[in-house]
């Protein structure tokens, strides 16, 4: 630990970081996780546009979809570990580097073939960025902000990828072709990923393990964090709200404009509520859960992503309803995202299990949930009717509830003093 000197030129914190780390740690992590939010979602509004020009139908925009959610997920799966064998920074610097030049190159993309591999390859670096970037989150924040500061973080790519993005792809159509749109998202990647060289900073495993209910800093292996409750139980539930948000934006375009016969600007509107909401639900809800509790927030968040979804598929062509209803539901579900791979999961397990256990938790829900059900629902929407298909996220919101029930809490607040983490059979967490 750094010394920390108490006079009026004090250039270190208490924790011993460098003065002001917290804040640029978290605002540098938080433009990383929008910008994957950017580059992933900027392709939502242009499915419209995608289909004419390449030829595409409802099954090839969901395959699209979910093939950067399957790349993304397996990734996560193992940088996960790599991040708590060689650390959070070593793999998050690359990782945005390169999922930055590849978002610009998708502009290059001539069918459905070069587009699905260029989706396979950016997802397979932001899968290893984005475990790493929510630990090193939780490692930047004092415990009783985790919530908040990773709901900050978390904020960014609603924000960004789901709220300005179809705004300004939507009027940037009228003047560019779309190819271009994908070649502006490089530049401002490659910017962040260089101020994140020079600000992160990697701690031992002990300073981390203030972070989790286990106050274990240890070493463990990989397979180990599967015996902690709460992991395979969060993977669950990430699997739902994955189902829902990729749905959503895989068909969702297509379902205001073919369905219910909205014109593009309107379709745009809409779905920017969707970033709107998210990044509202993401910044207020966890940083509640810091005061209350992760699983009353938690189920409150899904009773009403569930309850928005049910008027949404009710409400036609209003575009007041069908935008206020978007805002509520995505802004509850990036709550549940947040507190999902953030707070429920690294809370729960050692802190060299860290990062294995949000990368497990994001890369298996997003296998299947970002990856079959877009794939699921756009087969659903070609043979039956894409209106079926928009009845998907209120069967996957209903499990979930069910899920939420079974979580142990983790918040600070409700604890004190108590260990919920132990692991779920003995002798199956022991350190190796």
């Amino acid at each position: 630990m750094i010394p920390v000197v108490t006079n009026a030129n004090d250039t270190v914190d208490r924790s011993g970081r460098p003065k002001g780390y917290e804040w640029k740690a978290v605002t540098l992590l938080s433009l990383g996780l929008g910008l994957v939010g950017v580059d992933r979602f900027i392709i939502v509004p242009m499915m419209p546009v995608l289909a004419r020009d390449l030829g595409l139908d409802y099954q090839d925009l969901g395959i699209i979809t979910g093939a950067l959610a399957v790349a993304w997920g397996l990734s996560s799966l193992f940088t996960g570990n790599l991040s708590d064998r060689f650390g959070f920074k070593k793999i998050i610097v690359p990782a945005l580097f390169i999922f930055s030049l590849i978002a610009g190159f998708s502009g290059l993309a001539t069918g459905i073939v070069t587009l699905v591999l260029a989706r396979v390859a950016m997802g397979l670096a932001e899968g290893a960025f984005t475990p790493a970037s929510i630990i090193a989150t939780m490692d930047a924040s004092p415990p009783k902000r985790h919530g908040l500061n990773v709901g900050i973080q978390q904020t960014m790519p609603a924000l960004l990828g789901l709220g300005l993005a179809p705004l300004a792809v939507t009027q940037l159509l009228k003047v560019v072709n779309w190819p271009w749109i994908f070649l502006m998202v490089a530049v401002p990647g490659l910017i962040v990923a260089y101020l994140l060289h020079r600000v992160l900073e990697q701690p031992v495993p002990a300073e981390i393990a203030t972070h989790s209910t286990t106050h274990d800093a240890g070493t463990h292996r990989w397979y180990e964090v599967f015996a902690y409750r709460n992991v395979p139980l969060a993977i669950l539930c990430q699997l739902f709200w994955l189902t829902c948000i990729i749905v959503v934006a895989a068909l969702f375009p297509s379902y205001l404009v073919d369905h219910l016969h909205l014109s593009m600007d309107q379709m745009g509107l809409i779905l920017s509520s969707m970033g709107f909401g998210g990044a509202i639900g993401a910044l207020l809800l966890p940083a509640l859960s810091d005061r209350v509790g992760r699983k009353p927030v938690m189920l409150l968040s899904a009773v009403l992503a569930f309850g928005a979804f049910w008027i949404f598929g009710g409400a036609g062509a209003n575009v007041t309803v069908l935008f206020l209803c978007m805002m509520v539901a995505m802004g509850s579900l990036y709550a549940l995202l947040t507190l999902t791979v953030g707070p429920i999961t690294a809370e729960s397990v050692p802190a060299r299990l860290m990062a294995t256990g949000s990368g497990m938790v994001i890369g298996i829900g997003e296998v299947f949930g970002g990856g079959f059900a877009p794939a699921i629902a756009g087969t659903i929407a070609k043979h039956y009717g894409i209106e079926h298909a928009a009845a998907v996220p209120l069967y996957a919101l209903g499990l979930g509830i069910v899920v939420i029930l079974l979580l142990k809490e983790t918040a600070p607040i409700r604890l004190r003093g108590k260990t919920v983490a132990e692991p779920i059979a003995a002798g199956g967490a022991h350190v190796g």
